[in-house]
């Protein structure tokens, strides 16, 4: 005969529902009676018992990920109490998604930065179309320093575009975009590396303790904002020039 299971909004974070014993708030079960334990309001890292830092070991992540989908898995709790497979099917859930998430590089710092409180720039046209559609003014922020590689592209772009309405193919346009690829390739490769060494700075930051308003912190996290900002801007400027290019 199963027990009785109270709901997780009156369960305690920190008492296990069956044995009662003090656990950790985020333990997926209990490790005194085993007992799987109702989802946690944790983030992504701290689902996998991580801190929030960007450097992970991405080999352990995915060793840890195998773990949990097993004994996670609601195949493993058909005959539990109701409560029980709906928490396991719901930290199933969670944990595709956490994972999804923490093994891609940029999705991972997106995260810890909403995790900040910091919303990204969206650079696509079609968050600036929606935006006009409500009435706003949104537009795509161009990077300074690409203002003039901009407005050149944009030229070129349009003379390829006109070009193949009429049926026409001017290759030295085509081949100037071909070039502006390449650059624009080598921009992101270059932001990767980047992206990387400011990993290595913020969680320096976080393992000296530093507060939310650190002032460090928040300049790590702030040049952080603006690469990922302009890594979306540029990516968008090679999906233009494919487009562009494809015949």
């Amino acid at each position: 005969m199963h027990p009785v299971v109270p709901s997780p909004e009156t369960l305690s974070a920190q008492t296990c529902w069956s044995c009662v014993r003090e656990i950790e708030k985020a333990a997926h079960f209990c490790p005194h009676c085993s007992k799987l334990q109702p989802p946690a309001d944790s983030d992504y890292f701290t689902f996998f018992g991580l801190q929030r830092r960007l450097n992970i070991d991405l080999s352990a992540l995915e060793k840890e990920f195998y773990k949990l989908s097993r004994r996670l898995h609601p195949d493993v709790y058909a005959r539990a109490t109701p409560a029980e497979q709906q928490w396991s099917t719901q930290k199933s859930s969670l944990l595709n998604d956490a994972y999804r998430t923490l093994r891609d590089p940029i999705a991972r710092t997106e995260y810890l930065l909403e995790l900040e409180g910091v919303k990204l720039e969206e650079q696509s046209r079609t968050a600036t179309d929606e935006a006009r559609e409500q009435g706003k003014e949104k537009q795509q922020v161009v990077p300074p320093d690409l203002l003039e590689e901009v407005f050149e592209l944009n030229m070129q772009l349009e003379e390829m575009r006109m070009g193949k309405k009429m049926g026409e193919r001017d290759e030295q346009v085509a081949k100037d975009l071909e070039s502006a690829k390449g650059r624009f390739e080598q921009m992101l490769s270059s932001s990767n590396d980047d992206l990387r060494k400011l990993w290595n700075e913020w969680d320096q930051v976080i393992a000296s303790g530093a507060d939310a308003e650190d002032p460090n912190r928040v300049a790590v996290r702030d040049r952080m904002v603006a690469l990922l900002n302009r890594r979306s801007y540029v990516r968008n400027l090679v999906r233009d020039v494919n487009e562009a290019l494809a015949t």
